[in-house]
């Protein structure tokens, strides 16, 4: 299942971080994408909007006022859901999805993939 993490990081003690090894781990396609572009070990972080086909997932590691840029971006990827991470919740994005019928959900991709539940 392709996901992308928007909000990813090159840091090891960020959650972003860990989300992406774990997800590689549990055998997902990802994608990452942050403020800069750089390559992280077997891994790289895009930045911008590319252009990517295929989004199952989209879990965001973003606050919500730096999620406002990406509103547009994210429905025009058409996942099946998107996850907000603690510190990422936002009612607006949460409704916008809903009436494009995303699911959305407030929820922890590591505790998820842990538990088998992602």
């Amino acid at each position: 299942m392709k996901t992308l993490v928007l909000g990813a990081s090159h840091n090891p003690n960020r959650y972003s971080y860990l989300a992406i090894k774990m997800l590689q781990e549990y055998g997902h396609e990802i994608v990452a994408i942050a403020k800069r572009a750089r390559r992280v070990e077997d891994w790289e972080i895009l930045e911008g909007m590319p252009d990517i086909k295929g989004i199952h997932t989209v879990t965001l590691y973003l606050n919500a006022g730096n999620q406002k840029g990406y509103y547009d971006y994210i429905l025009g990827l058409k996942p099946k859901r998107v996850i907000f991470n603690p510190g990422a919740e936002n009612p607006e994005l949460y409704s916008l999805l809903q009436k494009n019928n995303i699911e959305a959900m407030e929820a922890c991709t590591l505790v998820m993939l842990r538990v088998k539940q992602f």
